[in-house]
């Protein structure tokens, strides 16, 4: 490599795979902050190990490694084309060092590039400064919660809180609504960065721009200074908590930015980013490629989040142990809130899987299974043998249309992912004697600790996070949020929540 193409890759490497020093504060601060032993406490435990253990061993924080995004500034005349070629270039090979997911997908016949390269990935945006240094900042942010964002348009009736008119109340309302609605499925505890005004394109851009700003600065805007304060000293009232079970801490972030709008447009776009807040910089000289300082990295940033031997035990949660095949009679056992640890196979299957699943067999026998909703980061060792180095669940309500009938089509038994499902999914779990099983969003070095092997694949040709991968587990932990009677952890939280939101309707600003 040239010394622009190291420190290029160095970036990409420590972006996915070690928190900066603002991101670190802020999830310590949150894990000492919730009640240990609850669900959202064991969430924060696991949250801090998995941070732990992808910066030790330089593997992905979560296994969707997003969309990269670089903010680059050049120096006046320097060649943009060439270091454009640059950036693509380490991000395919981060890409083969398994750093990165294959993550880059034809929108008509799905075809998985392979590479993380295709016609808009990576996302790169170029400016010129009056420096003589390149500024470059690289932002990964997964789909979870890039499908959390939202864009409301002004003025609108939110879902208790009622009107949200054309002015600063009306776009703490949508702020407000915008933290609610994202709930576990964009992995909170999270962070936001808002957009307010411009058009519908500028305003998206704007928000998701808030979030390469440092956690810890302040608005030089008072009036956006004091809307930012505002949202921290509020959000955590909703009561969400980590992952949605409910708990303490529900925001760890709020940045928010303005532009000036139409008269007759007025837009508040929010950008949600779950905990894996992966966002770093680096300043490179640009005569040499060499780094001249890293940026959001402190001296005294807090090296270990996790404290094994301070870490609250789940004795005061039933924890159920299943093998596969599992029974309809073990199933019944389980209620909503209960811990569950899966030993032996389980399978892999999310979009494409289950797209295919409705026309097709399955690829293996799923009789009392476990299908996992995962697109793990997985490559061949030197032996040729396939490894997973990355293992988090994906946003499970993505398969809800699906899922139902496929619980019924294969005779699967437990269902597992993060955020949650809907009523159809929920009415077949306990008409067909299923569960549905909340892993911990983002955990990707955690789960994969718990691979003994990769088994078996099938359908690869949907590329690698798409294909059916048979795999051993060992101590595979998640909590059942969905149960076979009906009760689901999520529909009460989000009706919980709902009622918490309604206190901010009457107008503050």
């Amino acid at each position: 490599m040239t010394t622009l193409e190291q420190s290029i890759y160095d970036l990409i490497v420590e972006t996915s795979t070690n928190l900066p020093s603002d991101v670190r504060r802020s999830v310590l601060k949150a894990h000492n902050s919730e009640l240990k032993g609850t669900k959202a406490g064991i969430a924060l435990d696991t949250i801090t190990n998995n941070i732990d253990m992808a910066c030790d061993l330089v593997g992905p924080i979560c296994q969707d490694t997003g969309m990269p995004t670089f903010e680059v500034k050049t120096p006046v005349g320097f060649d943009q084309i060439e270091l454009e070629e640059v950036i693509k270039n380490m991000i395919a090979h981060a890409t083969i060092q398994g750093k990165l997911r294959t993550n880059s997908v034809d929108p008509i016949d799905g075809t998985n590039t392979g590479n993380n390269l295709g016609p808009g990935t990576p996302v790169i945006h170029f400016h010129q400064h009056r420096e003589d240094y390149i500024d470059i900042r690289l932002l990964l942010k997964g789909g979870g919660c890039e499908n959390k964002n939202i864009q409301y348009s002004l003025p609108c009736e939110l879902e208790h809180l009622g009107k949200a008119g054309r002015d600063v109340d009306g776009i703490r309302k949508c702020i407000m609504h915008a933290v609610w609605q994202a709930q576990g499925q964009g992995c909170s505890t999270g962070f936001i960065g808002v957009g307010i005004g411009g058009d519908r394109t500028s305003g998206y851009t704007l928000a998701k721009e808030q979030l390469f700003r440092r956690v810890d600065d302040e608005n030089s805007d008072p009036i956006l200074r004091d809307l930012e304060t505002y949202i921290m000293d509020n959000a955590d009232k909703l009561k969400i908590g980590t992952m949605g079970f409910g708990g303490l801490v529900t925001l760890l972030g709020c940045k928010i930015g303005k532009y000036n709008r139409l008269p007759a447009s007025f837009f508040v776009s929010v950008a949600y980013n779950c905990w894996a807040y992966r966002r770093l910089g680096v300043k490179i000289n640009a005569a040499d490629g060499c780094i001249i300082e890293w940026m959001y990295r402190d001296a005294d940033e807090p090296k270990k989040l996790y404290d094994e031997s301070a870490a609250e035990k789940t004795s005061d949660i039933k924890v159920h142990s299943l093998t596969p095949p599992i029974s309809e009679e073990q199933i019944r056992k389980i209620k909503a809130g209960d811990v569950v640890e899966l030993n032996g196979i389980i399978y892999t299957g999310r979009d494409a899987m289950h797209h295919y699943m409705l026309e097709h067999d399955a690829p293996f026998d799923l009789h009392g299974a476990v299908i996992y909703h995962c697109g793990p980061v997985i490559n061949k060792d030197a032996e040729g043998k396939w490894k997973i180095t990355a293992a988090g669940p994906t946003t499970s309500i993505r398969e809800e249309p699906y899922q139902g009938t496929i619980l019924k089509k294969t005779g699967a038994r437990v269902v597992m992912g993060k955020g949650g499902m809907g009523p159809k999914t929920l009415d077949a779990c306990k008409e067909h004697g299923a569960i549905y099983l909340n892993a911990i969003g983002g955990a990707a070095q955690y789960y994969a600790r718990c691979i003994k092997e990769v088994v078996d694949g099938k359908c690869l040709e949907f590329g690698t996070p798409e294909a059916m991968w048979q795999i051993e587990v060992e101590g595979f932990r998640a909590i059942c949020t969905m149960d076979s009677h009906g009760n689901s952890l999520h529909k009460e939280v989000l009706a919980d929540s709902g009622k918490e939101l309604e206190q901010f309707a009457d107008k503050v600003f």
